[in-house]
């Protein structure tokens, strides 16, 4: 069994799929009978509030913030890595899926590029195109705070590793 990981109140950690967001607490609540220990967060991107139960950290994926150093390997995977694209839509699609819901933020640049890739040969199905979204919004926020840039600054860095392989960065929908 893989242990649990810890965080702090105040310590900003990536909840899969949802986004960043910010320990502001972390209580304990009895159900049945014995205790749960949870960490409240606040999501930075709808002010979403979610409790998450420390038995439950490894199976949602809930990660610390990726760190600058790591961020270079996700611009040059952008910029010049290889992508393996599945063209079943279903295959893809349940890919995509579950490297969204417990992926780190290389995986999430994967969706991306791989979406834009597909994206090139022929138009995205609505579903997909909420992913590209999505995981654009994602990698934009992680590289904002890893990074300790603004938002538009983080979109500018990661146009620049796309455009270095003739990949356009997609406007929010």
């Amino acid at each position: 069994m893989v242990p649990a990981m810890t965080f702090h109140i105040g310590e900003r950690v990536v909840y899969p799929n949802h986004g960043v967001g910010t320990v502001e607490n972390i209580s304990t609540r009895n159900f049945g009978p014995r205790p749960e220990r949870f960490y409240l967060l606040k999501l930075a991107a709808n002010s979403l509030t979610v409790m998450i139960p420390f038995s439950h950290v490894h199976d949602v994926g809930l990660r610390k913030v990726t760190k600058n150093c790591e961020i270079g390997r996700v611009l040059d995977f952008l910029s010049a890595g290889r992508c393996k694209c599945c063209n079943d839509w279903k295959n893809r699609f349940k890919e995509n899926s579950e490297k969204m819901r417990v992926g780190g933020l290389l995986e999430v640049a994967e969706v991306l590029k791989t979406l834009l890739l597909q994206q090139k040969d022929k138009p995205l199905s609505f579903r997909e195109k909420k992913m590209l979204d999505r995981a654009r919004h994602l990698l934009i926020t992680e590289v904002s705070i890893s990074r300790a840039v603004s938002l538009a600054q983080a979109v500018e860095i990661l146009r620049k590793a796309l455009g270095r392989a003739t990949l356009t960065l997609p406007e929010a929908l």
